[in-house]
């Protein structure tokens, strides 16, 4: 991660499955000040637009210096040569999705941008992002929180981050529909019943009705995710 505010990853990397996954080594995670390659006193990382406009933006030359740096022998020729996969985090960029979570995890190495302000240099996206990915249609006040995100969904697909590998091949996307309801004890409560295919022991039963559910839910709640129909 390259950003302005390292320790807003403090938690979120210490925490949890992914806060376990980094302490046994199974993720590699490290968090690097872009203020680290700013020069002058102020260690200034942004600044006026051209062509006018409110507030302020990104430089270059900084995003250049570091990507370089954390790209390290992957990119020899520093911005534009061989480099790993770069992910510029902005409100343009195309859609996150679990397709595309599961091509990111199969890189080795992911180098994340957190923009602020009003956006970074163009020439950043040109030149070091080989990807700019959106969380969806909204604007955040940074990149830090949309790369929780994409860590926390990428991280649990590497193999022993998840305790129980099968977890994600039977949820919401992972077959292209909305995960099916999920129930556990007490059987009931305030009236309201666990289904009773559900306590029933016959699993192709159990199993037709989840996918059911799942069609019905899909249906219900993201039909764009069945555009034949």
């Amino acid at each position: 991660m390259l950003t302005i505010f390292p320790e807003y990853f403090d938690g979120p990397f210490t925490t949890s499955l992914i806060g376990k996954a980094a302490a046994t080594g199974t993720l590699d995670l490290r968090v690097h000040d872009l203020r680290g390659w700013a020069t002058g006193k102020h260690r200034t990382v942004d600044d006026a637009p051209y062509g006018g406009g409110a507030g302020m933006v990104m430089r270059a030359d900084v995003w250049f210096a570091a990507a370089a740096a954390v790209w390290g022998e992957d990119a020899p020729d520093g911005p534009g040569g061989a480099r790993p996969r770069t992910i510029l985090l902005t409100p343009r960029g195309v859609p996150l999705t679990q397709a595309l979570v599961r091509e990111l995890v199969a890189e080795p190495r992911l180098v994340v941008c957190c923009g602020r302000y009003e956006g970074v240099d163009e020439r950043v996206a040109v030149a070091v992002a080989t990807d700019e990915i959106s969380l969806g249609d909204y604007v955040l006040a940074g990149g830090e929180a949309a790369a929780v995100v994409l860590i926390d969904a990428v991280a649990r697909l590497v193999p022993g981050v998840m305790g129980n590998a099968a977890s994600a091949e039977d949820e919401s996307f992972s077959s292209g529909l909305l995960e099916y309801p999920q129930y556990t004890r007490p059987p009931v409560l305030d009236g309201l019943a666990v289904p009773d295919v559900l306590l029933s022991g016959d699993h192709g039963a159990i199993a037709r009705w989840r996918q059911a559910e799942s069609d019905r839910v899909t249906r219900e709640r993201r039909p764009d995710l069945r555009p034949s129909e």
